[in-house]
C-alpha cells in the first residue's frame, strides 16, 4: 500500500509540472481525471479498511459486554473459595473434627461425620466452580486481546494512509486550481429536473435525496449530512429513503456486491451506477440517462450524464 501511495504522489508531482501552462483546458481536464482515476481507489480501499475497522471496534464491545457477568461470576467464586479457606485456615480440619465430636448436640458419629464430608465437599465445588468459569473467562477473553491487537496495528496504519492520502488530495486540487482558478468543475452543477421522474417507491425516495444534496462538498470518508464521498452518498441517500432498513456497506466493490444486478434498460432512479474497472466509483441514476455522484475532491456533489465514465456495471439495492 505504502508503494502505491508514494507512486500515485509522483504520478500527480510530474502532471502538475508537466502540464504547469496547458494549451487548452480539455488536456489538463483529462489529466487530471487520470490522476484521480489512479487515486479514487486507494481512497475507496481506505473506506473498506474504516468500516472494517468499525465493525471490528463494534464486536469487542459486544464481546466485552458478554465476558462483564463472567468476570463477575469468577470474582463472586473466588470470594467464596477465599472465605472458605480462611475459616479453614482459622479453625483447621483437627480443630472443626475435634469440636463436632465433644460437641453434645450431634445425635451421633456418622453425622459428625457426614457434616464434615459435606464441608470438605462444599469446599471443593466451590473450588472447581471458579476453575471452570475461570477457564470461560480465559478462553473468551483471548480472541479478544488479539482482536485489540489488531485494532491496534490498523488504527496505525489507517493515521498513516490518512496522511498520504491528504497529501495526494492537496496536489490534486493544486492542479485543478491551476488549470480552473477552482477546485471544482466547472458549469452548473444541477442540470434539470433531480429526480427526473418520482413515484414514491425507495429508489425514487433515494434520488431525491441524493438529488438534495446537490452542492454539497466531496469529503473522502465522509457518509453525510453535509459532505460526501461517492460511495458515502450512496450510502446515506438509500439509509434515509428507507429508515435505515437499507444499509450500504461504505465501499463502491462491497456495494457492487450487494445489489442485484439489473441491465442498462432496466434503469430506474436509486439505481446505482458503478464505474472502472476496478469498481472505484459510484452514483445514482436519477432518470433520462442522469446520474447524481460525488465526483471528486474540491469539488461538490452534481449531476452528469451516465455515460461520463466508463460503466462496470449497475445494481439494486434493496
Amino acid at each position: 500500500m505504502g508503494a502505491v501511495c508514494v507512486g500515485l504522489v509522483i504520478a500527480l508531482g510530474l502532471s502538475t509540472s508537466a502540464h504547469a501552462a496547458p494549451a487548452a483546458p480539455g488536456d489538463i481536464e483529462s489529466q487530471i481525471d487520470a490522476a484521480w482515476a489512479r487515486l479514487e481507489p486507494l481512497i475507496e480501499q481506505h473506506n473498506n479498511v474504516k468500516a472494517q475497522l468499525a465493525d471490528n471496534q463494534a464486536k469487542a464491545a459486544q464481546l466485552a459486554d458478554q465476558i462483564r457477568p463472567l468476570a463477575l461470576q469468577v470474582d463472586i467464586a473466588r470470594g467464596r473459595v477465599s472465605t472458605i479457606s480462611a475459616q479453614a485456615y482459622k479453625s483447621g480440619q483437627a480443630s472443626a473434627f475435634t469440636a463436632l465430636l465433644v460437641s453434645s448436640k450431634p445425635t451421633s458419629l456418622a453425622d459428625q461425620l457426614s457434616l464434615l464430608d459435606a464441608v470438605a465437599k462444599g469446599q471443593q465445588d466451590s473450588v472447581a466452580d471458579a476453575a471452570r468459569l475461570k477457564s470461560q473467562y480465559d478462553a473468551q477473553k483471548k480472541p479478544l486481546d488479539e482482536l485489540v491487537k489488531k485494532l491496534s496495528a490498523q488504527e496505525a496504519e489507517l493515521a498513516q494512509q490518512e496522511k498520504s492520502i491528504n497529501d495526494q488530495i492537496a496536489q490534486y486540487n493544486q492542479m485543478r486550481l491551476a488549470a480552473f482558478g477552482t477546485t471544482a468543475s466547472p458549469g452548473n452543477p444541477r442540470l434539470g429536473p433531480c429526480p427526473v421522474s418520482y413515484d414514491g417507491s425507495p429508489g425514487a425516495k433515494a434520488a431525491r435525496f441524493a438529488c438534495g444534496k446537490i452542492g454539497s462538498p466531496y469529503v473522502f470518508g465522509a457518509v453525510g449530512p453535509n459532505v460526501f464521498d461517492c460511495s458515502g452518498l450512496t450510502m446515506w441517500a438509500w439509509s434515509q429513503a428507507t429508515g435505515g432498513a437499507v444499509s450500504l456497506y461504505h465501499y463502491t466493490v462491497t456495494q457492487f456486491n450487494e445489489t442485484k444486478r439489473v441491465t442498462r434498460d432496466q434503469l430506474r432512479p436509486g439505481d446505482l451506477i458503478f464505474y472502472g474497472s476496478d469498481i472505484h466509483h459510484v452514483a445514482m441514476y436519477v432518470g433520462n440517462n442522469w446520474m447524481v455522484n460525488a465526483p471528486h475532491s474540491g469539488d461538490v456533489v452534481r449531476m452528469a450524464p451516465v455515460d461520463e465514465m466508463p460503466i462496470a456495471g449497475y445494481g439494486r439495492p434493496g
